[in-house]
């Protein structure tokens, strides 16, 4: 490969030439390896395009100052190409490079995938202090302990090749790109911008990631307007290696019901954007089955042929309420109260929550005040979490239990303050 310029990104890309572009982007201390059991499906329906890092994958180590250096070397990169407009998905601070691309070059990016990937990555003293380790120690202390960054322990025991490769992957990065990369992500927070991200976002976490998790998960998703939230079972930070299939069959779904259609551009001989002649492939349920409602599947029909309000209210629920709550509260149903559990999704999800008077921000805002009135602190909990997913603001969630505490009493509101204010820190603060 000959010598990449500094303004561009050494790239590999796989599939039909004429086919639409998706763009893999790798996370910190990876290269476009980490996508290698993802591009055998994806490359059949899309033009797949990888890159690395500077100074990852023996690219070329010229330092970035930024996420937003990042973004525009990859766009120099396609337009070298020919790519004007593209599908996108990232981990980690490759989702952060996805993210940045929508804000700023919201033409170029036709849909978007944020896997492991936060708004703010931790804080800036936690990456400053990983570049005084890598400049103290070299990178060898870093590359160690990856594997118990990325994988799951079982993972990690079962899989001593992939252990090793995740290993050498760190070892054999550039130490500066490797600090750059950390100072950029040390100045990157988009929190206030979220709602600015106008493409069709799916968010990706693994249930067992402790770097960036759900809480930063569904901090994207109740800031970006039209985003939908999956969580991988038994997957770590790395979920596209750790859970291939299930990844795979989720980038599928997504990119093939989100694609957005471009005007023809082969005149200029730039790649125009389609949506691609599949459909919609399923994993098997064992896999996706916390995830089964993100992907927009059509719902039954009662005999009458309007929608069956259950399955409508069990999608509502889900989106609302999220699955892992949904799930438990369905496994804890017995003989005796199956039928209450029905009634709920039918009528308070299906037939209530699915009106079109009222967007779900205002429900979410009507449910809170009722429940501060009624004193329901453990289904204001979740409730919470579920004003957050409709995108209300922990800001907004303020303004409307200061005003139940005019109207419901200081008491009641008191204990919705304590029971409201440790949801919003364990949804929107970053892990450690």
């Amino acid at each position: 490969m000959s010598e990449t310029p500094k303004n561009t990104l050494q790239y590999r890309a796989d599939g039909p030439e004429d086919a639409p572009v998706l763009v893999l982007g790798p996370s910190l201390g990876t290269t476009w390896h980490m996508w290698d059991r993802q591009v055998p499906e994806l490359s059949k329906h899309w033009r797949v395009f990888r890159f690395d890092m500077p100074g990852h994958g023996g690219a070329p180590a010229h330092p970035v100052d930024s996420v937003g250096d990042l973004a525009a070397r990859l766009l120099a990169t396609l337009d070298e190409l020919g790519v004007q407009r593209f599908g996108y998905a990232g981990c980690a601070l490759g989702g952060a490079v996805g993210a940045e691309l929508a804000l700023r070059y919201p033409h170029r990016v036709a849909s978007l995938a944020l896997i492991a990937t936060s708004p703010r990555f931790g804080t800036a003293d936690e990456f400053r202090q990983r570049g005084v380790i890598v400049r103290t120690n070299g990178l060898d202390p870093i590359a160690r302990s990856s594997p118990e960054r990325w994988f799951t322990p079982g993972f990690a025991a079962a899989q001593p090749a992939i252990t090793d490769w995740a290993v050498q992957m760190v070892r054999t990065t550039d130490p500066g790109c490797y600090i750059a990369a950390c100072e950029a992500l040390a100045g990157f927070d988009i929190r206030p911008e979220l709602a600015s991200i106008g493409v069709p976002t799916l968010v990706l976490v693994g249930s067992e990631d402790q770097v960036t998790g759900q809480g930063e998960a569904r901090t994207l998703v109740a800031g970006i307007p039209d985003a939908r939230l999956a969580v991988v079972p038994g997957a770590s930070h790395l979920a596209p290696v750790e859970q291939p299939a299930a990844v795979t069959d989720l980038l599928v779904r997504h990119f093939s019901s989100a694609w957005q259609a471009a005007p023809d551009v082969t005149a200029t001989g730039q790649h125009a954007i389609t949506a691609p002649p599949v459909k919609p492939v399923l994993a098997p349920p064992q896999q996706v089955a916390p995830v089964a409602e993100i992907a927009g599947v059509e719902q039954p029909e009662a005999t009458d042929g309007r929608p069956d309000a259950y399955a409508a209210g069990m999608k509502v629920r889900r989106e609302v309420l999220g699955d892992a709550h949904v799930d438990r509260a369905l496994a804890a149903a017995d003989e005796f109260s199956t039928d209450f559990q029905e009634l709920v999704t039918r009528y308070a999800w299906g037939e209530v929550w699915n009106r079109q008077g009222l967007d779900r921000r205002t429900r979410s805002c009507v449910t809170l005040t009722a429940l501060v009135a009624g004193g329901h602190l453990e289904e204001l909990a979740f409730h919470t979490r579920a004003a957050l997913r409709n995108g209300l603001t922990p800001a907004e969630i303020k303004e409307v239990l200061l005003q139940a505490a005019v109207y419901c009493g200081v008491p009641a509101a008191n204990s919705a303050f304590r029971v409201a204010q440790r949801v919003i820190r364990e949804e929107t603060t970053p892990q450690e």
